[in-house]
């Protein structure tokens, strides 16, 4: 083979693992997104922050917003969040998927573990980019409890 020859199939092979690196961390960072946004409404429900959380669930009916204020009051805790457990039922998704999230929490040396559901949902895909919603958080379940 000729020498440009070798060096433009270098090239394109060059182009091909940068394309695919870049949509595989696409890909990967939405499993961040999803947890830091999830992270982010368990830090205000400990906070006490009602209205902050509702502004951070996206489809919270008349029931949900009774659960959210509940909760707030309820879980109220001083200190930092600490995720435990997390199982999500989007993680992995290449497109559009909704299902519940567990997650067990805790402040830590505080109180026991919290485990509640956050309903979850995913638009987009890996070639457009993915958004999150945080749809609905539940009450507390039992600690050995599904969603």
């Amino acid at each position: 083979m000729r020498r440009p020859r070798v060096i433009a199939f270098i090239a394109v092979g060059v182009i091909v693992f940068v394309a695919i690196s870049l949509l595989l961390a696409r890909y990967l960072s939405a499993e961040n997104r999803e947890r830091d946004a999830v992270y982010a409404l368990l830090r205000d429900q400990a906070r006490g922050d009602a209205p902050a959380m509702l502004k951070r669930l996206t489809a919270c009916d008349a029931r949900c917003r009774a659960n959210v204020a509940y909760d707030a009051r309820r879980l109220e805790r001083a200190g930092e969040v600490k995720i435990l457990a997390y199982s999500s039922s989007t993680s992995y998704a290449l497109g559009h998927s909704e299902g519940p999230t567990r997650v067990a929490w805790t402040i830590v040396d505080r109180q026991l573990p919290v485990v509640q559901c956050v309903q979850v949902e995913r638009t987009g895909n890996v070639l457009t980019g993915s958004t999150i919603n945080l749809r609905r958080l539940s009450v507390p379940i039992d600690r050995t409890g599904t969603c």
